[in-house]
């Protein structure tokens, strides 16, 4: 559970969710540009847009890699429609969905990337090349037909959704210079074991951290390197609430000791 974005259009009068009792300031978030490099980097599937040839705007799925600047890799025939409409139109976009593991699909992420698609050449065609054999099992056996093209897509937009109300956009340069989160791998198993064998830390977290001083549980929705997301109850109600680390972590093991930290700052 995540708060909404401030600009999501509500009822008048409608409250999300019951406000911390004590002020509490929320703790740092993944940039857009980060959280597209982030699953970017743990997927292969996606959804492809094209133009056909009539201006009909042309969803497929396609399986891709990533280059080591965050570009999308494609390796496309042109017996697909998709792939005909590159060779006549470049621009496009590609939608890479998170695994859903809510019961609303809309509350799981997903990013959008705009560009141009381009051919490479060079060392970049080498690069992507690899990329596109290591996400396709049999793309060096489609490399030997002829009607099979690799794409690059040069980003200009990146559209990121974490859930209802929650998004951001971010440039080309920001998707460029963003890092992968070296936690990600680490997440699911640390919100297992958080929400599994330390509940008692995490209502004290969010009593002491989050303002939340009635709370009467939390759970843990959410990790990465700069914090945590907390979904706690209360008599007034249920809330979401962030919680930031006291440094980023930089390992991927770095969780365990970030949120060693947290325990001990709300116990002290």
């Amino acid at each position: 559970m995540r708060a909404p974005n401030p600009d999501h259009q509500a009822p008048e009068g409608f409250q999300y969710f019951p406000p911390p009792l004590e002020a509490a300031e929320p703790g740092p978030r993944r940039t857009p540009a980060e959280e597209a490099r982030t699953l970017l980097a743990h997927s292969t599937v996606a959804t492809l847009a094209t133009t056909s040839e009539d201006g009909t705007p042309w969803a497929s799925m396609v399986v891709f890699g990533t280059l080591a600047d965050g570009a999308p890799v494609i390796f496309v025939s042109t017996l697909a429609e998709h792939g005909r409409n590159l060779e006549r139109e470049q621009r496009g976009s590609l939608m890479v969905a998170a695994p859903i593991t809510n019961p609303d699909p809309l509350q799981s992420g997903r990013v959008t990337l705009a560009g141009r698609w381009e051919k490479p050449e060079g060392a970049r065609e080498e690069e992507a090349r690899e990329a596109a054999y290591r996400a396709m099992p049999y793309g060096r056996t489609y490399a030997k037909f002829g009607d099979f093209s690799l794409w690059v897509l040069n980003v200009d937009r990146v559209r990121w959704v974490g859930g209802y109300g929650v998004m951001g956009s971010d440039d080309a340069a920001a998707y460029k210079a963003a890092e992968v989160d070296p936690t990600a791998p680490n997440a699911d198993y640390a919100v297992e074991h958080l929400n599994d064998d330390h509940a008692d830390a995490l209502l004290l977290i969010s009593q002491r951290l989050a303002g939340y001083s009635d709370g009467t549980a939390a759970t843990c929705t959410a990790i990465d390197r700069y914090g945590m997301d907390l979904s706690i109850d209360t008599p007034r109600g249920k809330a979401p609430a962030r919680i930031g680390f006291a440094e980023r972590a930089t390992e991927p093991d770095g969780l365990r000791a970030a949120t060693v930290e947290l325990a001990k700052r709300a116990r002290g």
